[in-house]
């Protein structure tokens, strides 16, 4: 290893302007000043084994252990190999070039990491973005210091989706995408419907109306269980609010999503019977509490109306009480299980058998009756008729069998 006579000190620049340099960064970044000298020392030894490498030809040793000292008063630096100042003469032009490149690197790092943990602690929260990029079916927002990504999972089918346009997003997550770590802002989860009401509605953001539970099939329909904890305080009124301003407010955000505010209750027929609204129940029947399935009867012109269109209104009652949900005299939305399919094989086999045993008989006897009538010899047409209670006899057994 060439050994580097005369240690050097350099100077990356005036002690004004590397202070001053140094409490901007620290101030306007964020970043702390301890962060960004570590960061320039890292730099000077990266330089430094660059440097070697050219000079000589090879690779630094690995065994030899570099390090640098800075002077975060006077910007002062130096080059150690143990002990020993090994900093080169003319080796300030270099290190500057090294440094600056590696310095910027590392705030940019750095700063990435304060605003990651700025927006971790808005996830759930919603924020307004502009749209300013798409790439393919993915919309890129502006949220100020940093993008959000919108994936086609988390867009609301129907929604005008614009450049330049700004929307109110929730902060879903932050991950880690192909591209990085990445924010991803949502307008089709639930929590979007729970923070839009939270500011509109008072109680809800003070605690004493709870949002129970919701269910979204976004762009069409939202169904929302609250109560109260304070027994003077409506839910159902807070939400919607006088002359419903605040319930249209969210429905505005929503561009005309249909959402049904209904009171949530621990008596579960209750809690069924409210979720079907609009439609009015009739009963209410625990059929299965084991797997959590209820048999409901409503009028007959309220059947449609509990069903909904394609079944959206019984399968939003399902998401938001968890429970499946038979209204009697409708066909069932759920599908039938593997279990329920085998039995209903099993009945129609055995049906079928059962009918071939009978069809098999009917037709013997029905045989037999025949060739009974061809022995027989005609009557004369002054003879009284075959007795009609016989006749109808024999019919009556062929159709009952």
């Amino acid at each position: 290893m060439t050994t580097y006579a005369n240690s050097a000190k350099l100077a990356i620049m005036a002690i004004t302007e590397f202070k001053s340099a140094l409490n901007q960064v620290a101030t306007e970044r964020g970043i702390s000043a301890e962060s960004v000298l570590d960061s320039i020392k890292t730099a000077l030894v990266s330089a430094y084994k660059k440097d070697y490498q050219e000079q000589n030809n090879q690779p630094f040793p690995e065994d030899i252990e570099i390090t640098a000292e800075l002077n975060p008063e006077t910007g002062e630096a130096k080059v150690l190999q143990g002990d020993k100042d090994v900093t080169p003469a003319g080796f300030g032009r270099i290190a500057a070039q090294t440094a600056k490149q590696v310095i910027l690197q590392k705030i940019r790092e750095t700063e990435k990491d304060v605003i990651l943990k700025e927006f971790r602690e808005k996830i759930g929260t919603i924020m307004t973005g502009l749209i300013f990029k798409a790439e393919g079916s993915v919309l890129v927002f502006d949220l100020g210091k940093a993008h959000g990504i919108m994936p086609p999972s988390e867009k609301v089918e129907g929604e005008d989706y614009r450049m330049n346009m700004k929307a109110k997003v929730l902060i879903k997550d932050i991950r880690e995408g192909p591209k990085g770590t990445e924010i991803i802002v949502s307008r089709s989860d639930p929590k979007f419907i729970s923070r839009l009401f939270e500011s509109e509605v008072p109680e809800i953001a003070s605690g004493t109306v709870v949002i129970e539970a919701i269910a979204r099939e976004a762009g069409a329909r939202t169904k929302l269980a609250v109560w109260s904890k304070d027994d003077k305080v409506d839910p159902i009124g807070s939400c919607v609010g006088q002359k419903g301003v605040r319930v249209q407010a969210v429905i505005a955000e929503l561009n005309g999503e249909k959402v049904d505010i209904i009171p949530y209750s621990p008596l579960i027929e209750k809690y069924i019977a409210a979720a079907l609204s609009p439609a009015k129940v009739a009963d209410v029947q625990i059929a299965n509490p084991d797997i959590k399935e209820a048999v409901v009867s409503v009028p007959e012109d309220q059947l449609s109306l509990a069903i909904g269109k394609e079944g959206q209104n019984v399968r939003l009652a399902f998401k938001l009480t968890k429970w499946k949900i038979d209204i009697k005299g409708a066909p069932s939305i759920f599908g039938e299980t593997k279990e329920e399919k085998d039995k209903k094989a099993e009945q129609n086999s055995a049906r079928k058998k059962s009918v071939g045993i009978w069809d098999k008989d009917i037709k013997e006897r029905r045989a037999i009756q025949e060739k009974s009538l061809e022995e027989t010899p005609p009557a004369a047409i002054d003879t009284p008729a075959a007795d009609p209670q016989t006749t109808g006899t024999a019919t009556d057994t062929d159709t009952n069998n």
